[in-house]
């Protein structure tokens, strides 16, 4: 949400906000507005597909600020998107302007694009520290100012719907609280910030009712768009007109200055409603038409609905969620109580929430190469697989469903696959019987007043919203349930290891490819050999090579600061000053700032199908509740260290000469490949997605390496031998089938 225009109105009048020395308190975290502002207010990478380390770095500093002066933060985030749907066109406006501009910093232009993956990082490192958080199940403003009220602290935002909320600890804005600079005594140390309050603004307004404040941001349009006779309304008042010494203007803050002066010349909102009704019946006499006398669907109704979006109620739901962990919200008749638990600890995407609400998905742009199909193509599968596991409910459906009489009326008239968004119907053949319940499973019978439909075919479709070229663009997506049958009812009741079977299945490889990688890095090997095989165009081998290198980079970063992980291989004579000489130089191979070479597109759309494919996968496997641990998302993927190692490795030199002298580094390096080899077989997968998938074509001869192709020989890199092209050619062979590798082009 936010207000036209509002924020640029309080901040040009500086004393609506007041300096505070902010230290010890509660603080009220709008999460969203906060991994936004950290990432795009610190010149963090996006054109490389985003560096999560730095965003680590950052994070920490924060959060350390924060403790350093007693303050106590809770962050509450943004689940999926509010049923009512009325901010939707507000979301595929942005979506679409996403689009253009992440095209826009591919060709060197500027842009702001927050690579996909920021807000799993986010959540991570929140839980890493114990930070108390909450995730709701849909929007999260009026949620997070009904638990600032109760608890009468601040909250700490960069959205101008505050300015609006009744808070009697005030609003704190991002832009003014500077916790990079901290002030004070050793003892009593404070962060300098700007607070504004309602009561400032509206004693400005010559004490103004504050229940007059949401009725200006409904008029003048949040992110729920404002009523479409708001405009006539706002004609008739002649707002711009209405400013203080009588200027006249047509900014927004001009409007949000005119609409303060008309509102404040009312004792209440329901004053202020009764003139609006009136001003709308003279426009519709002074037009001709009939006077909507005694009605309340008109604009004042209108209005005064959008007010409640501001109404902050008694007791916050998110209050119990930080006492006893009761799930805000309550239960819910789309998700059964476990994956409501989780959602609540950030661990389930809005992703899925949508999905199993909306019937809808909107995907992250990233930068890429807009000429190719949208990089998230590649991961389809994946997606198709988690809707397949939301249409898996064991309840009973009621026949109000608006869905199922869609299908059961077509199957009365005989009409085949028109349902509603969401749903599409096969042959129905009707016949009289005895009602009994609906179920929504395909091949079932459906009964309303007596009447029998037999559904053949009960389908789900999802509604993607993806690029295609530099366009926002809708697309069917079917949902495609694992082979393996499941319950989202029951999946808390379903055994680790058959939900960790799913999630292999979908993937296409099997828990014997992982076993000599690390627990952790399982999930990542795991979509690298899907990634392999599903990317179009294919990976090259630089590409292949660079992702490890970075995942090895991660491994030694962790390592470093936070002591040796568990290794199911030996490591003789593990030597860490070795290790970090290692890591250092890998750290000098990263792309720096105001580097003057220019942005390897082909790279940067291979890697963000990369990330799309980890992206899916992690919400898959959240939606399984974790039977494959998560890896440490900080350290896995850095964009500007993996296009630095991209342009090294194709100078001539090999990923091995990075690694000399560290015995850890060189024996997770070739442990990953040769994992990742396993997992990218064609003669090992399983999974649904290569199902009808028409691979690019080969371009070419088949390069150096080819007499190593055969089989049974994975482990030999891990053991040493040369360190020339040659070899490492060879051991990228390994990767490939001799199909796959004749379409190599180098």
């Amino acid at each position: 949400m936010g207000v036209q225009g509002l924020t640029t109105f309080v901040e040009g009048n500086k004393h609506l906000l007041q300096d505070v020395k902010f230290r010890d308190s509660l603080l009220v975290i709008d999460g969203c507005s906060l991994y936004f502002r950290l990432y795009f207010n610190h010149g963090l990478d996006q054109l490389h597909g985003g560096d999560y380390d730095a965003f680590t770095c950052l994070l920490n500093q924060f959060f350390s600020a924060l403790e350093t002066c007693n303050i106590q933060p809770y962050v509450v985030l943004d689940g999926g998107v509010d049923p009512s749907d009325k901010k939707f066109p507000t979301m595929r406006q942005r979506l679409q302007s996403k689009i253009k501009e992440a095209d826009s910093l591919s060709h060197g232009r500027s842009g702001c694009v927050l690579p996909i993956l920021t807000r799993n990082v986010f959540i991570q490192v929140l839980i890493q520290r114990g930070v108390p958080l909450v995730q709701c199940l849909f929007e999260a403003d009026r949620e997070i100012a009904c638990l600032a009220h109760q608890w009468k602290c601040p909250v700490l935002s960069n959205d101008s719907d505050f300015y609006i909320f009744d808070l009697p600890g005030g609003y704190l804005p991002l832009h003014f609280f500077h916790w990079s600079n901290l002030n004070g005594k050793a003892s009593q140390r404070y962060i300098s910030a700007r607070c504004y309050t309602t009561n400032g603004l509206c004693r400005w307004f010559g004490g103004m009712n504050r229940e007059l404040l949401p009725l200006c941001a409904v008029l003048t349009g949040n992110d729920y768009g404002n009523p479409k006779d708001a405009e006539t309304l706002l004609s008739l008042l002649d707002v711009n007109a209405l400013r203080r010494g009588g200027g006249r203007g047509k900014s927004s803050t001009s409007r949000i200055e005119g609409v303060l002066l008309w509102l404040s010349s009312f004792s209440c909102a329901a004053k202020a409603l009764e003139e609006v009704s009136g001003l709308m019946k003279e426009e519709m006499k002074a037009g001709g038409g009939k006077s909507k006398r005694g009605q309340k669907s008109g604009l004042s109704s209108q209005l005064w609905a959008g007010m409640q979006e501001y109404h902050i109620t008694s007791e916050s739901s998110l209050a119990r969620w930080f006492s006893v962990r009761e799930p805000p919200g309550g239960t819910s008749s789309w998700l059964p109580e476990c994956l409501l638990l989780v959602a609540a600890q950030g661990l389930l995407d809005p992703f899925v929430v949508n999905a199993v609400v909306m019937h809808r998905a909107l995907l992250i742009p990233q930068v890429e190469n807009s000429k190719l199909a949208s990089s998230h193509c590649c991961a389809r599968s994946i997606r198709q697989a988690v809707y397949g596991i939301l249409t898996q409910r064991g309840q009973v459906v009621q026949p109000q469903d608006l869905r199922v009489h869609e299908i059961i009326s077509q199957g009365m008239r005989g009409g085949r696959g028109q349902g509603v968004r969401g749903w599409r119907g096969g042959q129905t053949d009707g016949s009289k019987d005895q009602g009994f319940p609906l179920h929504t499973q395909q091949g079932v019978n459906l009964a309303v007043g007596g009447v029998q439909a037999q559904i053949c075919s009960l389908q789900m479709y999802v509604d993607e919203y993806d690029r295609l070229d530099l366009n926002l663009k809708k697309n069917q997506v079917e949902a495609q349930p694992p082979k393996t049958p499941l319950h989202l009812d029951t999946i808390g009741q379903i055994p680790v290891a058959v939900r960790l079977g799913v999630f292999l299945e979908v993937l296409g490889t099997k828990e014997t490819a992982l076993a000599p990688v690390p627990l952790h890095l399982r999930l990542a090997v795991a979509v690298t050999g899907f990634w392999m095989r599903e990317a179009t165009p294919t990976p090259s081998p630089f590409q292949l090579q660079a992702l490890v290198l970075a995942m090895v980079y991660g491994e030694l970063s962790w390592n470093n600061l936070h002591g040796s992980s568990d290794y199911r291989y030996p490591v003789p004579q593990l030597d860490w000053p070795a290790e970090r000489n290692v890591l250092a130089g890998l750290e000098k191979i990263r792309l720096r700032p105001g580097s003057r070479r220019g942005l390897d597109v082909g790279v940067a759309h291979s890697l963000s199908q990369w990330q799309a494919c980890f992206w899916s996968a992690l919400c898959l496997n959240q939606l399984l509740l974790l039977p494959m641990p998560e890896p440490h998302l900080s350290w896995l993927f850095s964009g500007t260290l993996i296009h630095g190692f991209v342009s090294y490795l194709k100078g001539g030199r090999a990923a091995e000469s990075l690694l000399v002298g560290g015995s850890l580094s060189r024996q997770l390096y070739f442990s990953l490949m040769e994992a990742v080899r396993r997992c990218s077989s064609k003669n090992h997968h399983s999974s649904l997605a290569g199902r009808g998938r028409k691979r690019g074509r080969g371009q070419g001869g088949r390069g150096r390496g080819q007499g190593s192709r055969g089989r049974g020989r994975g482990g030999r890199g891990a053991r040493g031998g040369g360190r020339g092209t040659d070899e490492f050619n060879n051991r990228f062979a390994l990767l490939m089938s001799e199909e796959e590798w004749d379409e190599f082009d180098y």
